[in-house]
């Protein structure tokens, strides 16, 4: 039997992932210096010094040498980043790591400050290592700065299936 033209479709509910906390990775970041102005807006690096990270099973330190890649708009309303970088469990193992987000600063409708900044982190782990988990999944992350700390703190979560 054909459908009818029109005729409203019934979907199933929407039923929300879940998050599981996976890691707390505690990040050091040198000063930051400018490209400069870009045909797609105002390039900045954030360099990576090092850092440490743990969470349930895992725990170790940021290798030295990665970056932060923003480019901010031109009224700085609006801040892409990609930080590239790795990081070394306790027991030698490299994972690369690429994280992607944004930041957007402003104020809500009602005229209250409003700053969002998210990002979702992609985990490369050997295949034949005990961390090898980390490539299957959807992870993200809620970036906070702490008073006093040289650098930012990443609490991720990985996105479960409902």
């Amino acid at each position: 039997m054909a459908a009818i033209a029109g005729a409203a479709q019934a979907y199933p509910p929407a039923t929300a992932p879940g998050l599981e906390f996976v890691l707390q990775l505690k990040v050091n970041i040198g000063e930051a210096y400018a490209v400069g102005a870009t045909p797609r807006g105002q390039r900045y690096v954030v360099p990576i010094t090092g850092g440490t990270f743990e969470g349930p099973g895992i725990r170790g330190t940021v290798v030295p040498g990665g970056a932060d890649y923003q480019l901010a708009t031109d009224d700085g309303r609006r801040t892409e980043l990609e930080a590239i970088y790795c990081i070394r469990t306790d027991d030698g193992t490299n994972i690369h790591v690429r994280n992607r987000g944004i930041v957007v600063s402003g104020n809500a409708a009602n005229g209250a400050p409003r700053n969002y900044f998210m990002a979702a982190p992609v985990f490369e782990a050997p295949g034949d290592s005990r961390y090898a988990w980390l490539n299957d999944a959807i992870y993200v992350c809620a970036p906070v700065f702490v008073e006093g700390f040289p650098g930012i703190v990443l609490n991720v979560w990985r996105v479960t299936a409902p």
